[in-house]
């Protein structure tokens, strides 16, 4: 199925218990509230919605990696972008798999990051993305997916910013 990206909302005044504990914002099948389909079921045909609301949850598939890279320090030597703090981390790989990437952004850090990814224009994604060796052969059909998932990752921040909220995400 592949490692993917989801990020779940919580109020502002709930910062300091989701930074004590952010296993504890996100679902235990975030796989079936991106896709639309029963918790843990053994046997379900996907609706391909997403059944959580869009204002408490963002689903990025694979593009997390794309827009990791997008935001990524373009050399060794240089700043990451704001935004990177969204996208950043890695899974740690195992015997049996992987053990997800987990990280809270309060509502400070995400009104940062949503500033941040207003300045990142969709032609950026084309020119930044080629730079950084980030794309399969099939270049202009993935930067439509990472537009379209840039896209949603400037609204969902948005809108947590406007409300004073922050988010707990994870890879995995």
């Amino acid at each position: 199925m592949g490692i993917r990206y989801y990020a779940y909302a919580f109020d502002g005044n709930l910062t300091d218990q989701a930074l004590v504990d952010p296993l504890s914002f996100l679902s235990n099948d975030p796989l079936a509230d991106a896709w639309g389909f029963e918790h843990c079921a053994t046997v379900n045909t996907p609706m391909f919605e997403q059944a959580v609301p869009n204002r408490d949850m963002l689903y990025l598939d694979k593009a997390w990696r794309h827009l990791q890279c997008l935001t990524a320090p373009a050399e060794p030597d240089l700043m990451a972008r704001r935004a990177y703090r969204m996208f950043e981390g890695a899974v740690v790989m195992n015997d049996m798999g992987w053990e997800p990437w987990v990280r809270t952004l309060t509502p400070p850090e995400v009104l940062a990051v949503a500033r941040d990814l207003e300045e990142v224009s969709d032609e950026d994604v084309e020119l930044r993305l080629r730079e950084s060796h980030c794309f399969s052969l099939d270049f202009d059909g993935e930067v439509d997916y990472v537009v379209s998932y840039l896209r949603q990752a400037r609204t969902f921040t948005a809108n947590l910013a406007a409300e004073g909220r922050g988010m707990v995400y994870m890879i995995g």
